[in-house]
């Protein structure tokens, strides 16, 4: 009697094992599609691929001007902001481009460099665009990245996603597929094992 409830207890620990291995397969590959259709695309889209080092040659303020309305947004997204342009010298060219946030910043705005997200106090972002700028002025050698294909002749401080935050992204899903494949095999050798010694 008490030896058909052990083996009832090992079925129902070596199913729920199974079931857990399965599952972290299953939210592993979910993962792994979501990471595959929002985050690679966006990667391999950038062409700002090669890093440099760029010289500040010029950080000025312009005049207010508004966030440019894309389409299927609604005017209350509009807001107004202090356009900061930052010209630098591009080391491995020698050109003089302009220097963009990261690639949302060029095509939310092509006109500045920085584009605020949007606050309600427009004293909060006149102070973070002139803090942005003094440090500009103050640290004028920095890396960024350039096109080297000449596609785009602006440079960017830095990539939405690179090349780390990619390896980093998959890291978690990897980690979960690998251990939910090791509960699968280690419940199948558990399970081969008991048979063996059953039959012997």
């Amino acid at each position: 009697m008490l030896g058909k409830k052990l083996v009832t207890a090992q079925k129902r620990g070596e199913t729920r094992a199974l079931c857990l291995g399965l599952g972290m397969v299953a939210c592993s590959m979910m993962m792994y599609f979501f990471i595959g259709i929002t985050i690679v695309p966006f990667y391999t889209k950038s062409v700002w691929t090669t890093e440099t080092v760029c010289k500040v040659l010029k950080a000025n303020i312009k005049d207010k001007v508004f966030c440019p309305n894309s389409e299927g947004s609604e005017d209350e997204e509009i807001f107004p902001y202090p356009c900061l342009q930052v010209w630098v010298n591009l080391t491995a060219s020698g050109q003089e481009v302009m220097l963009y946030q990261t690639e949302d910043t060029l095509e939310k705005n092509p006109k500045c460099s920085y584009v605020p997200d949007k606050l309600e106090n427009s004293k909060e972002v006149t102070a973070r665009i002139e803090t942005i700028a003094s440090n500009f002025k103050k640290y004028q050698t920095f890396p960024c990245y350039y096109d080297p294909g000449g596609t785009q002749t602006n440079v960017i401080l830095s990539r939405l996603y690179p090349s780390k935050g990619l390896l980093f992204a998959f890291l978690w899903p990897t980690l979960m597929f690998t251990g939910g494949c090791l509960i699968i095999v280690l419940v199948k050798i558990s399970q081969y094992v008991s048979v063996l010694s059953a039959w012997q």
